[in-house]
């Protein structure tokens, strides 16, 4: 039976408490070699936590939200929780709701504020959210297109071995969007790709003149 704290029932907890609930969740759902979880019992952990203002606890009640762990799927109310923690800093819930805006996913489709989130998490050096960075200044979405600039956030990305950046570093030199057009760096670049997984690296190493 889930264990759910009903609004009358939920009390602030200390920023001690806070945290312990916080710690046996995430032990419970990541920690623990069992492969059948108790996410009624995360859920309710988080829940409460999440409740008093824990800025983790927020994240991944919305992951729960929004996976239907230990509750009813429901993106809409992951988004109110990846919302309370974008607030508070959170950088990955940041970037999720970033995410949500630029797809449509649960919100109405909007560039401008999708790059401000993803902007914000950037910020705080979450990688993803740099790469995406650099693809809203490549096409132009939420702001007006400065190949460049999307060179230098692709560019952060990629120091920290994103193979999506990588590969659009790459393509940036085969074509000169942005730089100067270089067979030999976009052979780098999509040679760094391929080595991080990226599928379609060797099909444009293939395309690349000799």
């Amino acid at each position: 039976m889930q264990v759910l704290y009903p609004a009358y029932m939920i009390t602030f907890l200390s920023k001690k408490e806070q945290q312990r609930r916080f710690l046996l969740g995430y032990h419970l759902a990541y920690e623990t070699s069992s492969r059948k979880k108790d996410w009624n019992n995360i859920f309710a952990l988080w829940q409460s936590a999440a409740t008093s203002g824990h800025k983790r606890a927020q994240f991944y009640l919305g992951t729960c939200y929004d996976h239907g762990l230990g509750c009813k799927r429901s993106l809409g109310t992951a988004i109110e929780w990846y919302l309370k923690a974008a607030r508070q800093g959170h950088a990955v819930a940041q970037f999720n709701i970033g995410f949500c805006y630029r797809n449509g996913d649960g919100v109405e489709q909007n560039y401008r504020k999708a790059l401000k989130w993803f902007a914000r998490a950037a910020s705080h050096g979450d990688i993803p959210s740099q790469r995406e960075v650099g693809y809203s200044y490549f096409y132009g979405q939420g702001i007006q297109q400065d190949w460049k600039k999307a060179v230098y956030w692709y560019k952060k990305a990629a120091g920290k071995n994103d193979p999506l950046a990588l590969y659009n570093l790459g393509l940036c030199y085969k074509t000169g969007e942005g730089v100067q057009k270089s067979v030999r760096w976009a052979r780098y670049y999509f040679q760094r790709a391929g080595a991080l997984g990226h599928k379609k690296a060797a099909g444009q190493l293939k395309k690349l003149k000799v």
